[in-house]
């Protein structure tokens, strides 16, 4: 059964309508104040306070006053006839480097108990000398969201019921993720793997009128991905997952229906459940699973990465709580190693500085790159970290810390609870922010990711073993001190000429691992396999190709040289780089990297063949081939693929002929982004051909398996 909600509202940012509120003079403790016909502005007094309610917070607004170095927030509970019910406190400061609009001014107001009633005041500051307050402005929070006699919308976390006072335990995750998976259509709650002590990792996939029902129907509707509490000691975001996941499953609000209408929302609200269990920042054996996406050793990174894999988010978001002090509310980092595909950095930049930064100035959080404070060595390039593997997994992605106490810009948060709300709903806020960006930049997205998965493909240009791009200081004004350091990449760790693939033994590729958690240890096949690369079985060992999606990662493991590294494979060079004139017969292994080959290319039974940026005069032929692998290819005259064995990677090519998969065993052909004039054909294979959502142009019919494509 369905229940629905009759009030709108989600989206606070995009949907919150502005609070009726009465401008009143300063109140007396236990005294009602006066009118506001009896105030009379003073020099320098702030004028034009308003204040919006949003889930959680109040965004006070105010017209700036010339001169002003900074202004303080004051707010004072009050009762409905307007009398004051308590002291009032300063509970925020406003800096110029706070936002990106400093002639418009706005703090977001939080750490209160959702539905109170309060007054707020706010004065302009000259260095320290403090300037007359503003006029008072009162008005009444919201509630916790969801309306309390209607079932699911009254679900609430352990966290919501104790305000703050205590995180959710993994009981009463459990009881409230099964009862909103019961309630709703739009939800279904899957479990992607176990911790260590058998926890289970849920994932919510939320879609509209109702959650898709396997990974590849996931995946056609382009969803995106919140990772919610990878450190146990970190669980703001967590909790507000659990009140996204609610307001996603059972509001009636339009405006959030059509964005779930248009995509998926994966939630998985707790990867390290051993590690919140026990408040610690890594699992049970101590591992920071954020330095082990990229080499999974755990079973946790490995639930993830699978998850990545089979439901293909196209963008990502990574909750995280941050010590220092003086940073922003909500600092955010883009995926920088060096092998992230330009236009996956360039949009993750555009989420971060051309929508978050400008939401967070109107709605009053401060949003600002990593670190935000000279001197803060933090968000650097490693593989290993979250949002720097989704890159390199052409990912769209940003990491979120909340600042973990209030510091000088929030001085009312030495009350636990207060700094736990604040957290919680800076990381709600934004959340919601990141899925109306998703929804209404789809086009932009998957455009950047196709041309990234092309260009991926392609192997084309040096790779970096370790190093990043550089995050430049936000024009001023802009919303922070510094940008995180350069991690610029050395020449010792550059490969100015990619190999064309690795190559690994039998013992590295099946053989028993040590690094990883006793009676949990993985195989490297297990972990490659988990990423989801495409690996080609020959007679003395196993063949990775660089000519994947995945090419800015795979050297981070596999190369011999590499720093992270997983196993050191042998390089395999190209074997053909200038002009064959005739016809090509290929047996073993061969490689043709910007080759011109003037005949008919015919691929032997068990053979494998590799062609990256090669032109090709004459039909391409393979049957019952070891591996088939054709890359940002041009070939005047028919493709087919008959019997292979192991892989089929068709990705970028311009195709003058007819294109046929058939019959190709144990593993789905990867079929993306190929011009064919004439028709694509696939039959008889034993897993259907994927595309990973990047269409090919046909100009003839698309047959049978490949008819979606």
């Amino acid at each position: 059964m369905r229940y629905r909600r009759t009030k709108a509202g989600v989206f606070s940012s995009l949907l919150a309508a502005v609070l009726a509120v009465t401008a009143l003079p300063a109140l007396a403790y236990g005294k009602p104040a006066a009118t506001a016909l009896q105030m009379q502005a003073e020099p320098n007094q702030v004028q034009n306070v308003t204040v919006v309610q949003g889930d959680g917070y109040a965004t006070l607004a105010w017209t700036h006053v010339d001169g002003a170095t900074d202004y303080q927030i004051e707010r004072t509970p009050v009762a409905e006839d307007g009398t004051a019910t308590g002291n009032g406190v300063i509970v925020g400061v406003w800096r110029p480097n706070r936002q990106i609009n400093n002639d418009k001014p706005t703090f977001a107001d939080a750490g209160f108990a959702p539905g109170d009633r309060f007054q707020w005041r706010v004065r302009a500051r000259f260095g320290t000398e403090a300037q007359p307050y503003s006029a008072a402005v009162v008005g009444t929070t919201k509630p916790h969201w969801g309306d309390p006699n209607t079932p699911g919308q009254n679900l609430r976390t352990q966290w919501e019921q104790t305000l703050g006072a205590q995180y959710t335990s993994d009981v009463n995750e459990y009881a409230y993720t099964a009862a909103i998976d019961e309630l709703s259509d739009r939800v279904r709650v899957t479990e992607i793997g176990r911790t260590i002590n058998n926890r289970p990792i849920n994932m919510f996939i939320i879609g509209y009128p109702t959650a898709p029902a396997t990974p590849d129907a996931v995946a056609a509707t382009n969803p995106l991905a919140v990772n919610c509490n990878v450190h146990g000691n970190e669980p703001g975001d967590r909790e507000a997952c659990f009140i996204m996941a609610r307001q996603l499953a059972f509001t009636n609000d339009p405006a959030t229906l059509d964005l779930l209408s248009k995509t998926t929302v994966l939630i998985v609200p707790t990867i390290n459940g051993d590690g919140r269990a026990a408040n610690s920042r890594g699992n049970s054996t101590g591992q920071d699973l954020n330095r082990d996406y990229s080499l999974i050793r755990q079973p946790e990174t490995q639930a993830f990465m699978e998850m990545v894999r089979d439901y293909r988010p196209i963008t990502g978001y990574d909750g995280h709580e941050y010590g220092n002090t003086n940073t922003g509310d909500l600092p955010m980092l883009s995926p920088r190693h060096a092998n992230v595909a330009e236009g996956i950095f360039d949009e993750s930049q555009n989420m971060i500085e051309g929508h978050m930064y400008t939401q967070g100035a109107k709605d009053g959080w401060w949003a600002c790159p990593y670190g935000c404070t000279p001197g803060a060595n933090v968000g650097l390039g490693q593989e290993t970290i979250l949002r720097n593997t989704l890159g390199l997994k052409n990912v769209v992605n940003s990491l979120l810390e909340l600042r973990s106490s209030g510091g000088p810009t929030r001085p009312n948060e030495s009350n636990t609870a207060n700094n736990r709300r604040r957290k919680t709903y800076s990381g709600l806020w934004t959340f919601n922010q990141f899925l109306a960006y998703h929804v209404a930049n789809l086009d932009r997205i998957t455009k950047a990711r196709g041309e990234a998965i092309k260009l991926q493909s392609a192997n084309s240009g040096q790779i970096v073993l370790e190093g990043s791009r550089e995050i430049k200081a936000y024009p001023a004004p802009h919303p922070g001190e510094a940008p995180p350091p350069v991690d610029a990449p050395r020449e010792e760790n550059i490969l100015r000429h990619a190999p064309c693939a690795y190559k690994l033994t039998e013992a590295q590729y099946n053989g028993a691992r040590t690094d990883g958690p006793a009676g949990r240890q993985t195989t490297v096949a297990q972990r490659l396999a988990a990423h989801g690369w495409k690996v080609i079985k020959v007679a003395d060992g196993y063949v990775v190709p660089l000519s994947q999606p995945e090419r800015g990662l795979i050297p981070l493991l596999l190369d011999e040289q590499a720093v992270e590294g997983l196993v050191a494979g042998e390089r395999i060079a190209p074997t053909l780089t200038g002009t064959h004139n005739g016809p090509l017969t290929v047996s073993g292994v061969a490689c043709l990297a910007g080759a011109t080959v003037r005949g008919p290319i015919t691929v032997q039974a068990g053979a494998t063949l590799i062609v990256n940026g090669s032109s090709i005069n004459g039909p391409v032929s393979a049957t019952g081939a070891a591996g088939f692998v054709l890359t940002d290819s041009t070939v005047r005259g028919p493709v087919s693929a008959t019997g292979t064995r192991g892989p089929v990677v068709l990705v970028g090519n311009d195709v003058s002929g007819p294109v046929n998969v058939v019959n190709s065993a144990a593993v789905a052909p990867l079929i993306a982004g190929n011009t064919v004039n004439g028709p694509l054909s696939c039959t008889g294979n034993s897993l259907a051909p994927g595309n990973f959502e990047v269409a090919n142009t046909v100009s003839g019919p698309k047959a049978s398996q490949c008819s979606r494509l």
